[in-house]
């Protein structure tokens, strides 16, 4: 099989840096690119992670995108918190054993920077608190290989490039043709897709990747009124086309353990 190989730049932003490093890379093929949204640790689906290692199995991504709220982050929310869930310091511990579980899988991965994971830097700067103050991602969360980006432009293996966020607007096919490239994004819970369009020189793609977490979480109860439910999966990109790949549950709210 032919290896496919590009040099890229992104814009690394972790939260405390001031200022936007541009970091210059040699990525590895890109050919498979996986990309995961909105897991919402220590929230997420109990069989997310076993569903994770079964699309590493049968896929062998090249790439690995997290493109958002890996962590939800609830007990310092901006919004009302429910006093019955974890302490933020508890959550924190949940959430690394699992991060764990993921890096012994995926031991290198972008994230993608979010509305949930930006939670502790929204707070610091709300009460005043210097950036002196605070770790990096992979310091606390004790990541080796990870990196955390503002937002992330790749070229796939086709030589089409495409756009990663975490969520620009509802309607991911106004973000892509503003872009002028393919774009990706989670956030919207409900929403899993791929919608085409195209110009004179291009077709291009525009994705939703759902969600993956247990949507009967105390944490998520302000859509238990809700008429869409959320839609559990991820995405792969396989030479520059895109595949949705749902997380089937059974009547109990189990994953069925196989990919559809």
């Amino acid at each position: 099989m032919h290896s496919h190989s590009s040099h890229s730049s992104y814009i690394y932003c972790p939260q405390i840096n001031l200022l936007l490093h541009t970091i210059h890379f040699i990525s590895e093929s890109m050919k498979r690119i996986l990309v995961i949204s909105d897991m919402h640790l220590p929230y997420q689906h109990k069989d997310a992670i076993n569903f994770l290692a079964e699309i590493k199995k049968q896929y062998k991504p090249s790439f690995v995108v997290n493109i958002g709220d890996l962590l939800d982050f609830h007990a310092i929310n901006m919004h009302t918190h429910d006093p019955d869930l974890y302490s933020a310091g508890m959550e924190l511990d949940k959430s690394k054993e699992l991060i764990k579980q993921i890096e012994s899988i995926y031991p290198k991965m972008v994230e993608v920077d979010s509305n949930h994971s930006s939670l502790v830097y929204r707070r610091a700067l709300k009460y005043g608190m210097s950036r002196q103050f605070l770790k990096d991602y992979g310091d606390f969360l004790g990541t080796k290989k990870w990196k955390w980006v503002d937002d992330l432009t790749l070229t796939m293996s086709n030589g089409q490039r495409c756009f990663f966020t975490h969520g620009r607007s509802a309607d991911i096919l106004k973000v892509s043709q503003t872009m002028g490239m393919s774009a990706v994004q989670g956030h919207y819970h409900t929403k899993f897709l791929v919608s085409w369009w195209a110009n004179p020189d291009n077709l291009f793609f525009a994705m939703n990747v759902g969600c993956l977490i247990n949507q009967k979480s105390m944490a998520f109860a302000y859509a238990k009124n809700f008429k869409t439910r959320f839609i559990l999966g991820c995405a792969i990109i396989l030479d520059g086309i895109p595949r949705l790949l749902p997380m089937v549950l059974n009547k109990k709210g189990d994953w069925i353990k196989q990919l559809v």
